[in-house]
């Protein structure tokens, strides 16, 4: 998803999901967009305290872990199985092709089950909204492939007398 601020400006930010995604997710994110209040994030503005606090404080209130390893800045459940990070470094770069944020659910966020990521321009107000979504439990669920029963091939028995063998070389009358 891109959000332009006319049809042939410049991109002002972008969002992606794995095709995992809950359908909860992203039913929240089109939501949000619907409701046409994401665009609170001025171009060129680097994202600050005052973003990632915002975006983030649903999952403070929640009681999610915080850590800071180098660059990054985490937040996740007591279990660990679904996070947001930050990337600082990413965020003061706007040009980088590196994810700001991402929300992942899974094992880890090295082998997440699915995510979204976002430019450093992703409005706070739809941050918010994914993480307060997170945090109350509807957003978490992880990707469960559907099982594909295949259909049963009935084996029928016949209905009318059996056939009888012949020969085609005999050329006597029977």
């Amino acid at each position: 998803m891109a959000a332009y601020e006319t049809p042939v400006s410049d991109r002002m930010w972008h969002l992606t999901a794995t095709g995992t995604t809950p359908a909860s997710v992203l039913q929240a994110l089109l939501h949000h967009l619907a409701e046409g209040d994401a665009w609170d994030t001025a171009i060129g503005s680097p994202v600050d305290e005052k973003t990632v606090t915002a975006a983030t404080k649903p999952l403070t209130d929640a009681g999610w872990k915080h850590t800071i390893d180098g660059r990054w800045i985490r937040w996740t459940t007591p279990s660990e199985d679904v996070g947001i990070q930050f990337d600082a470094f990413a965020a003061q770069t706007p040009s980088s092709t590196l994810a700001t944020w991402t929300i992942w659910a899974g094992p880890s966020i090295d082998h997440p089950t699915w995510t979204v990521t976002a430019s450093p321009y992703t409005p706070s107000v739809l941050l918010t909204d994914l993480a307060e979504n997170l945090a109350h439990g509807t957003g978490p669920r992880t990707y469960t492939p559907v099982e594909v029963k295949r259909p049963a091939h009935l084996t029928t028995a016949p209905t009318g007398p059996r056939p009888r063998a012949t020969t085609a070389h005999s050329s006597r009358p029977r």
